[in-house]
């Protein structure tokens, strides 16, 4: 079984992180988002992997390489965004000949029970319902319960089912056809070219979908959601830190998940705090925030942050001489 991955967005919500670092290598819970979505896979029985890359994709090629040897994988080149239907359509080469098809965009994490999709007699896409529908891809129904209809971001939306980004597809020469009559036809939903309306052309064509519901969906595209999916993986069993070593005069506040050769002297660390590799932390609290490797952190208190790696923060500093009946608020 094959799952094409596309990861060559440039993440501009989490800017400026994503202006150095990719967003499916920005660590959650102590692992990078696409470390999640192979494992996941790899459960599921995928065997084969296309990865589409664009934005510092070099890096994310390096990491996966490294990380994953074994793993049979191509990366593709997505030179040019024109949407997740374009994206698709790039690694068509190493997916016409399909026969079922995972489809996994590089900043969704779900949990759910991937065996109901391989074992689903359609083609189908994972959901969640959501408050505001309007900024998603929905799903609508029929009075049957059968979908009848797929829209990218629609303005008045009619369902509140919201796509999450994980497809399995079974007839995917159809899919490719779809995308390419998109494309041809210059038919784009907010300039872009959109795998929702790719799909929207499939069912019109009477191909027949199913809509999975998904347990838990974790937004990774903006700094609050992002910390939010990081506190609630932290909260669950078997993604924090245990067994960790002493540190200097310092104390820890679980969950957190902190990396190798840490030097953590005189502070606070957590709770909800996933700290990478080599990071130094000296006289400093740290909640609910995600530090990256290599970060050196001096005598700050920071909360609901994300810091990169390789980043040196210092606090703020003050010597006074003060005299008698003075009021000085430095905050």
């Amino acid at each position: 079984m094959k799952a094409i991955i596309p990861v060559a967005g440039a993440g501009t919500q989490l800017r400026p992180l994503t202006y150095t670092q990719p967003k499916p290598l920005i660590p959650v819970a102590g692992k990078p988002i696409i470390s999640y979505i192979i494992e996941n896979l790899k459960k599921a029985g995928v065997d084969e992997y296309i990865f589409v890359i664009g934005y510092l994709g070099e890096k994310i090629k390096d990491y996966i390489e490294r990380k994953y040897p074994d793993l049979k994988k191509v990366f593709v080149s997505q030179d040019q965004r024109f949407g997740t239907g374009h994206a698709i359509l790039t690694a068509k080469d190493f997916i016409k000949k399909t026969e079922d098809l995972f489809i996994y965009f590089g900043d969704t994490l779900v949990d759910m029970d991937f065996g109901k999709m391989i074992e689903s007699p359609n083609s189908c896409f994972a959901i969640k319902k959501v408050d505001s529908p309007g900024g998603f891809g929905i799903v609508e129904f029929d009075r049957q319960g059968k979908v009848s209809r797929v829209v990218e971001k629609p303005k008045i939306p009619k369902s509140n089912m919201a796509l999450v980004g994980l497809y399995l597809i079974k007839e995917v020469a159809q899919l490719l056809d779809a995308l390419a009559y998109m494309v041809e036809h210059d038919k784009r939903t907010e300039g872009e070219f959109s795998l929702t309306d790719g799909l929207m052309r499939m069912i019109k064509l009477g191909i027949p979908f199913s809509a999975i519901e998904v347990e838990n969906w974790y937004d990774c595209g903006k700094k609050e959601t992002l910390l939010e999916t990081n506190a609630i993986l932290l909260d669950k069993e078997g993604y924090a830190s245990c067994d960790l070593p002493d540190y200097d005069n310092s104390i820890v506040i679980h969950p957190v998940s902190i990396g190798q050769n840490c030097k953590i002297v005189n502070s606070i660390v957590g709770p909800h705090a996933t700290i990478g590799s080599h990071v130094k932390i000296n006289s400093s609290i740290v909640q609910n925030s995600i530090i990256g490797n290599y970060a050196s952190l001096n005598e700050v208190a920071l909360k609901n942050s994300v810091i990169g790696n390789d980043t040196s923060i210092i606090g703020f500093r003050q010597s006074l001489n003060i005299g008698d009946n003075t009021e000085i608020d430095l905050s």
